[in-house]
């Protein structure tokens, strides 16, 4: 069976509050002791996600 995926589309602001929330996230989890990989893999997916293209730029 195929794994579902999900799509968020964001702004530039709101990429960035999302990496700052999963970064403090993280650093909680540092201070308690416990396991960043889940964190980790989600900062590197939300800071390298590509951007969507304008349609109506590339038409041009």
């Amino acid at each position: 069976m195929r794994e579902e995926k999900y799509r968020l589309e964001l702004n530039e602001h709101e990429q960035g509050v999302l990496i700052s929330i999963l970064n403090d996230r993280r650093n909680d989890l540092i201070r308690q002791s416990r396991s960043t990989d889940a964190v980790d893999e989600l900062i590197l997916k939300a800071a390298k996600a590509p951007k969507k293209k304008d349609k109506y730029r590339e038409a041009r």
